[in-house]
Parts: C-alpha cells; sequence; structure tokens
C-alpha cells in the first residue's frame, strides 16, 4: 500500500445464498422431511449484497459510509473488520482496527463491567499492559464507575454502549470501525463520542462510521462514501456524496415499489402506503393510511412502525404502534390509519417509511409515500428564515413578559 494509505480495497464483493424453502426446526420434522425427500436439494437464491468495490482511504481520515437500507453498508463494515470473508476481492489494512458494530459486541453477560473491558481490550488484539494505562479514561468516559464490578448482563442498553465505544475508542487501534450505535446513547453522550472520534482522527486514527443521521455525519466526517444498491455510487467530500444520496431518492422509490426488492425477510408485505392530504399545512394532522393484506402462512402478530424522515434521510418522527398498544393479527387483512399530531414541520418535502415487524423486519419500504409541507409559518409575527432555520420541527411556544 502507498504511503499514508489506512484502507485500501480492489473489486470486493460478498454474495449470499437465500434459501426460499421452509426450514424445519425440530429434529423430527427434519428426519421426516428427509425420509420423504432423501435426495432433494436445496433451492437457493444468489444475493450480491455488494460487488466490484474499489477504493482508498487515507490515514487520519473521518469517513462516513451512508447509503439507503439494503444498500451495503453494514455489510462493507462486516467485511472490512474481518466478522465476514468476502466473496471475491482483497482488503488491506494499515494497522489493527476496533470495531462497535452492535451494541455489546464482544462482552459477556455473566462478566462484570471490569472484566468485560480487558475482555474486549483483547479481543480487539490489545496487551494487558495497553489496557490497564486507558484504564481509568474508558471508565470516566462510560461513566459507569458505580456499576463497574455488576454483570453487565444487568446494564441498560445505555449503559452497554457507553461502555462497548469507551473500550473502542480509548484503545490504541489504528483504525475505529463504528455502525450507528451511537443512537442508544443519550444526547451528551453522543456529543462526547463525536469529539472523542474527532479528536482520533485529527491524532492520525482513521474513523468509520455508519450512520442514518445525516447531520452527525456532516458533523464529524471529512469525506464520505455512498452506496447504493451495493455498489460505490460516490466517494468524495461529505456536502456532494449527500447531494447524490439526495437526488437517488426518487429512483429508490421507484424500485421500491416492487415488494420482492424492499429489505426484509419477504414474510408478510405492505401492499399500499398513502397520505390522505399530500399538501398539509405546517399545523395540520398528517393522517397516513397503510393497507396491509393477510399473510399466506401461520406467523405471530406483529407492529408496524411509521417514520417520517427529511430530504437528508434524518428520521424526525417515529411513529411505532408498540407504543399505542395496537399490535395486528397477521392471518387477517387490515386497513391502519396512523393520525400524527401538532408535528410541526418546516415546509418541505417528507417522505414516510413503513416498517412490519415481529421477530425480525419483514417489511422494510422507505420512501412508501411522500408529503409536501406547504409553506407558511403558523406564528403572528414575520420573521427572516434564520429565525427557525436551526430547527426541523417547530415549536408551538410562546413568551411572556412579567
Amino acid at each position: 500500500m502507498p504511503d499514508g494509505t489506512a484502507i485500501a480495497v480492489s473489486d470486493l464483493s460478498k454474495t449470499y445464498q437465500i434459501s426460499h424453502q421452509h426450514a424445519p426446526n425440530r429434529a423430527t420434522e427434519a428426519l421426516v422431511e428427509f425420509l420423504r425427500h432423501p435426495i432433494r436439494r436445496k433451492k437457493f437464491e444468489l444475493f450480491d449484497a455488494l460487488h466490484s468495490l474499489d477504493f482508498t482511504i487515507g490515514q487520519g481520515e473521518a469517513v462516513g459510509i451512508i447509503g439507503r437500507n439494503g444498500a451495503g453498508k453494514s455489510t462493507l463494515l462486516k467485511l472490512l473488520t474481518r466478522i465476514t470473508a468476502p466473496t471475491t476481492g482483497r482488503i488491506e489494512l494499515s494497522g489493527r482496527i476496533g470495531s462497535l458494530l452492535e451494541v455489546g459486541t464482544g462482552f459477556h453477560p455473566e462478566l462484570t463491567g471490569r472484566e468485560n473491558i480487558y475482555l474486549n481490550g483483547t479481543l480487539l488484539g490489545m496487551r494487558r499492559r495497553e489496557i490497564i494505562r486507558r484504564f481509568d479514561e474508558i471508565v470516566d468516559f462510560a461513566g459507569v464507575e458505580k456499576f463497574l464490578d455488576t454483570p453487565v448482563k444487568r446494564y441498560s442498553s445505555g449503559m452497554y454502549v457507553r461502555l462497548a465505544f469507551a473500550v473502542a475508542a480509548h484503545l490504541d487501534t489504528e483504525i475505529l470501525a463504528i455502525d450507528e450505535v451511537l443512537a442508544v446513547g443519550d444526547a451528551e453522550f453522543q456529543r462526547k463520542s463525536i469529539a472523542k472520534m474527532r479528536d482520533a482522527a485529527a491524532d492520525g486514527r482513521t474513523v468509520l462510521f455508519v450512520s442514518h443521521q445525516m447531520q452527525t455525519v456532516m458533523n464529524l466526517c471529512t469525506s464520505a462514501l455512498f452506496l447504493q444498491a451495493g455498489a460505490l455510487a460516490f466517494q468524495g467530500d461529505v456536502d456532494s456524496a449527500m447531494a447524490r444520496y439526495r437526488d437517488s431518492f426518487d429512483d429508490y422509490v421507484v424500485a421500491q415499489q416492487e415488494a420482492s426488492r424492499r429489505p426484509g425477510t419477504g414474510e408478510l408485505r405492505a401492499r399500499a402506503v398513502s397520505v390522505a392530504d399530500p399538501t398539509p399545512t405546517v399545523t395540520d394532522t398528517k393522517v397516513i393510511n397503510i393497507s396491509l393484506p393477510a399473510a399466506e402462512r401461520e406467523l405471530p402478530n406483529y407492529f408496524v412502525s411509521c417514520h417520517i424522515s427529511d430530504a437528508n434521510g434524518a428520521t424526525l418522527a417515529q411513529c411505532d404502534s408498540r407504543l399505542s398498544g395496537t399490535w395486528l393479527e397477521a392471518d387477517r387483512a387490515h386497513e391502519l390509519t396512523l393520525s400524527i399530531k401538532d408535528l410541526w414541520l418546516r415546509p418541505g418535502r417528507y417522505s414516510v417509511d413503513v416498517f412490519l415487524c415481529n421477530m425480525g423486519v419483514m417489511d422494510a419500504w422507505e420512501g412508501a409515500s411522500a408529503f409536501e409541507v406547504l409553506p407558511g409559518m403558523p406564528y403572528p409575527e414575520h420573521a427572516s428564515e434564520d429565525a427557525y432555520a436551526a430547527t426541523p420541527v417547530l415549536a408551538d411556544f410562546d413568551y411572556s413578559l412579567s
């Protein structure tokens, strides 16, 4: 690799085999199936998660990896961190890589926080003296000193991610890969984490960051990779990558109309999604209609999560039916109506994303519908745009003097 290069990737591809046959979940079922069809071969569909990626990343860069669901972002990080092997291609890394791809990765639930710091550090390739040297910094950053000798199975998800991030960020790996996990932490922890990653890049470490929070990518990253349908569509500065991301939306929406092309298990797919009023005002209640068919086979009850996203793909509202106690029976069709009250969005275009879930995600329909909030502010006085430009959501407020 040339000097100053942290990561070099050439002709990188990853293909998965997807079986469409029902897998027996008991040994007796498997035996009966074998006796009935002893020579039947399983049928697989090949799915190209990534294909023919070529890129290099310099040392000390903070690189955002962006793209819509199913674009291959997480698969790319798993290849770079050696969690899974590529189907074809070559990856060259300059130095050790630390990763935080899922909450609590590398943690043993029965061990204490103290023991897991040593365990996780060892798994990242650190020597014991390196861990000891950074131990106090890790504990202070994570803010879990009171619970250091408590088994991590008793930690909340927020405590889990704070400790896991603190270990990965403070140990001396040359490359740090992070996948979306910061969404678990509170706002103060996210601020500290972004500052820590920025400092890591300034110290010469290379940071790879996958996130749907585009504002975080813009605040942290010095460059970006934009993945589209498993291919590298753009590599360069963050603003240009974001522009390509926005421009891809219309093509992506058209592709997602075909249910079989959407992410998810496919056990159940939404039939149609529509907005009652496609041009609401700022203060109007947003009403979304979701048509759901009956499942073709027996499934457990499921829930619906509907997201409202802006032009950058940032989720501004998440309306999860579990929060209202609404679970749907899979063996019958449903016409579901979602009413979102008091969501004051700035004038502009917004997309509606719909997810059907039980034990996993059955259907992930990004861009299922869209609406355009009409121009016009709901306030009694006119002011220039800088009076509300800092926020995507407008507040119903008033000042009073005394």
